[in-house]
């Protein structure tokens, strides 16, 4: 009697499963800016910037803090739960693309309040705010990108 063949098991991850991993790893950059700047302003120590000269400015200013909350701790929060979102998405949890999808879209909303401040208000740049702002826009863009992505796998079915 023939052994029965192998089932054909597709081991090739889906495309949303990559861009789920890939605003995985995204988050933990802004999650590593978020933390250093939380214990840095914690501690009482001045951040020093190398790129741009407006660090001490930005950090010292009334806006960042939320009654007494570091505003990088929210953003830690943040990039946490996008983090976390993402990869159990990436796993294949269903249900997980929605609260990722407004999470990161009021963080977009959020960066570019605080850019606007920046620019305007304090107009002083401190370059790890513009880091966050940078991984919030690539985030941003990979959630469209898997949004625009189940938009067509519905279509299609």
């Amino acid at each position: 009697m023939a052994a029965a063949p192998e089932p054909v098991i597709n081991t090739t991850p889906s495309q949303s499963t990559l861009l789920y991993a890939a605003v995985s790893l995204v988050s933990l950059v802004g999650l590593g800016d978020a933390i250093y700047l939380t214990v840095e302003h914690l501690a009482g120590r001045s951040v020093i910037c190398t790129i741009v000269s407006g660090c001490s400015e930005v950090l010292s200013s009334k806006y960042a803090s939320l009654g007494g909350i570091p505003l990088a701790a929210v953003g830690a929060f943040a990039y946490f739960a996008v983090f976390s979102l993402a990869t159990l998405a990436a796993f294949g949890y269903k249900g997980m693309g929605k609260p990722l999808a407004v999470i990161v879209t009021l963080m977009f909303l959020f960066s570019i309040w605080l850019f606007y401040l920046q620019a305007v208000v304090i107009k002083a740049f401190c370059q790890f705010c513009l880091l966050s702002a940078l991984v919030t826009l690539i985030l941003t863009a990979l959630v469209v990108a898997i949004r625009v992505r189940g938009g067509k796998r519905i279509a299609a079915q």
